[in-house]
């Protein structure tokens, strides 16, 4: 992440943080409730997605609490230092309540994950975003969860079904399966499993903190990008 993108994630995460937070509307198409929201602080306002946590449908397979799911996705881009994850924070004191806080991402919405692939430059940064998704354990990596903005930066959305301790992994991005895992995002997840993030161990259990190291470990030691099997890798819709 170069100091400029450093600077203004900085600058998000304090108006995150301590900016008043106004409802905007609900956001369509959510299986729980979503809303966008306007957060401003010092005259300076940004769009944010905000998921109340009393807003969430009990799973029978996640425990309760999605919405720190959403931030330790956050965290653990930012861990490994990939920029995948917009700013993405805790606030107690939300319109409905604690919840999650991410920066809304200005994209073009007819994009995503198949369309964002034909174009080779992008094929680093998806590359990445298939890595991130192996070590957080993504068990809903749709193609609308892939955004591209207007300076053509990836960004991954939707992370509260992730960092489960038993394998989920769904996702779409099965494209370099069987190519190698490039040096570069071998020695952010080498670190990564070497020394985890303290900042995961708030957000998530002790099995599951554990499992995202084990899992950056595996990843390291194949080195190559894994294919579909014949189970449940792909999550519905695609999009």
């Amino acid at each position: 992440m170069s100091q400029d993108e450093r600077s203004q994630a900085a600058d998000a995460l304090t108006i995150l943080r301590r900016g008043d937070v106004e409802l905007q509307g609900r956001m369509p198409w959510s299986s729980n409730a979503t809303f966008l929201v306007s957060v401003t602080l010092d005259g300076v306002s940004i769009n944010a997605i905000y998921k109340p946590h009393r807003g969430e449908r009990p799973l029978w397979d996640f425990p309760d609490g999605l919405y720190q799911r959403e931030v330790a996705a956050y965290e653990l881009s930012r861990a490994l230092g990939w920029g995948l994850v917009p700013e993405t924070i805790v606030r107690e004191d939300a319109p409905l309540d604690t919840g999650s806080l991410q920066r809304f991402v200005e994209a073009d919405f007819e994009q995503h994950y198949f369309t964002i692939l034909e174009d080779a430059d992008n094929h680093a940064a998806l590359r990445a975003m298939a890595a991130f998704d192996l070590v957080a354990n993504n068990a809903d990596r749709k193609g609308g969860h892939c955004l591209i903005d207007s300076e053509g930066h990836l960004w991954g959305i939707d992370h509260g079904l992730c960092f489960h301790r038993e394998p989920k992994l769904r996702t779409v991005i099965w494209d370099f399966g069987g190519e190698e895992v490039p040096p570069a995002l071998i020695e952010d997840l080498a670190r990564l499993a070497a020394c985890p993030d303290p900042a995961l161990a708030g957000l998530l259990d002790a099995a599951e903190c554990a499992a995202i190291s084990a899992r950056a470990a595996a990843v390291v030691r194949r080195g190559v990008f894994p294919a579909p099997d014949h189970g449940r890798p792909y999550p519905w819709p695609l999009v």
